[in-house]
């Protein structure tokens, strides 16, 4: 054997699964069952005290689900992953771990339109506030700091956009200030962006787009990235201070680096229900197997459509960090030198009329609600996934009234453009 460690490919496919010890089948079963058998009531007595790791309720953990977290931590270089229902659970449980009533955290303000209402609006039930940043500005992060600031959170390429965030920045002003920074890498997946290499100290994915890539399944993931010291920090009690629940054990210095991931497992999860279905982590254990392959031919294709739009008459700009003009472009060079990801905007010179027309007129682009699929994919965001904002937000936000967002898949390039063009020409 070799201590070498492999590859991202190999870990696609081999982290965290083996032949099935009972049956030999080299593909992960999927568990479909709710609940597991205890060797005896010792046995049962040390899982419930968290003094054993092991199965006791599909809500809590399950071997399907548990190859999903052990395959996506190897992909990120983090030290423990939850997967959950979706990436809006893998947010909620994230920061149920890090705030309490009357806690402030800092977000980029290009994000995901339902992660903006997410943070506007519902975390106010909990006593949560956010403070908006510019992610073009570091600095206004470190400005908004107060004593309430409990985490940064971001995304490594914004959606829609497709704005590449410098993470290292927000990673040194995170760690001046001792603040977890949260980065949501749905987009760019461990395949173009790894951000614990950059300052991130916790990592969120909706495995929905990229990760299981075939528009199939919903499901979540937090990774904890193991270099936040949460022991001794009073302002985080879920890791630092002794839990009734579990006898007074401290979580932080149990479990040492991988701490944070099980506060959310046992603390999280346990309680708030946000499961994630073993049949949907086999379908997303799959998908990963070619997220190397999918993710490279996603960004090629995506280089040579968005390329196209930049000339196109009737296409006032294009968003797009792989085009040398792009404002991102040379954080895009920095942070993603594989290519600038799948996603991207443009807006047409036709406005929020053009846009609604161009959506209801392509054949091989689908109009709908996602992105990472295998195939080609549109939306008008400012008529759907950012309605529900001010026509400010919109604009802040990358979603105003002539923009246009495309998820490129798979299919030959020649086709999505053939396909683009006569849209957009009749």
């Amino acid at each position: 054997m070799t201590d070498r460690l492999p590859g991202f490919n190999t870990l696609a496919i081999h982290a965290g699964a083996a032949p099935d010890a009972a049956t030999g089948a080299r593909a992960t079963p999927i568990y479909q069952t709710t609940s597991f058998v205890f060797d005896d009531v010792d046995h049962a007595a040390s899982l419930f005290g968290l003094q054993a790791f092991g199965n006791i309720y599909t809500r809590i953990t399950n071997p399907t689900n548990a190859v999903l977290e052990e395959r996506i931590a190897a992909l990120e270089g983090g030290t423990a992953a939850l997967a959950v229902a979706s990436g809006h659970a893998a947010e909620f449980l994230t920061m149920h771990a890090l705030m309490q009533p009357g806690d402030e955290f800092i977000a980029a303000n290009k994000l995901y339109g339902g992660s903006i209402n997410q943070f506007n609006h519902s975390y106010k039930n909990f006593g949560w506030s956010v403070v908006w940043a510019d992610t073009d500005d570091p600095a206004s992060f470190e400005a908004a700091i107060t004593p309430r600031t409990k985490a940064i959170f971001c995304e490594s390429i914004a959606n829609p956009g497709g704005v590449v965030t410098d993470i290292a920045a927000l990673g040194q002003i995170a760690k001046r200030h001792n603040i977890p920074l949260v980065v949501d890498n749905t987009m760019a997946t461990p395949y173009l962006i790894r951000p614990f290499e950059h300052g991130a100290d916790i990592v969120v994915h909706s495995a929905t787009k990229f990760l299981g890539g075939h528009g199939n399944s919903i499901g979540g993931l937090i990774v904890d990235g193991g270099t936040f010291q949460w022991a001794g920090d009073a302002r985080y009690p879920m890791m630092s201070q002794p839990r009734p629940e579990y006898a007074g054990m401290v979580l932080a210095e149990t479990f040492g680096n991988f701490g944070f991931a099980i506060a959310c497992r046992v603390l999280g999860l346990r309680d708030l229900g946000p499961s994630l279905s073993p049949f949907n982590a086999f379908l997303i254990l799959n998908g990963i197997e070619t997220l190397p392959l999918r993710m490279q031919r996603h960004s090629d294709n995506a280089q040579k459509v968005a390329t196209f739009l930049s000339t196109h008459p009737a296409v006032e700009w294009v968003s797009y960090p792989g085009l040398p003009s792009d404002k991102y472009h040379a954080l895009a060079q920095r942070y993603t030198p594989h290519g600038a990801g799948a996603v991207f905007t443009f807006g047409l010179k036709g406005g929020y009329e053009a846009g609604v027309k161009l959506v209801s007129s392509l054949d091989l682009f689908s109009h709908l609600a996602n992105i990472g699929d295998t195939r080609s994919l549109i939306i008008h965001p400012a008529s759907t996934t950012h309605r529900q904002l001010t026509d400010a937000q919109k604009t802040v936000a990358g979603a105003g009234p002539e923009v246009v967002r495309l998820s490129i898949g798979l299919e030959d390039p020649a086709d999505l453009i053939e396909d683009l063009d006569r849209a957009l020409r009749g």
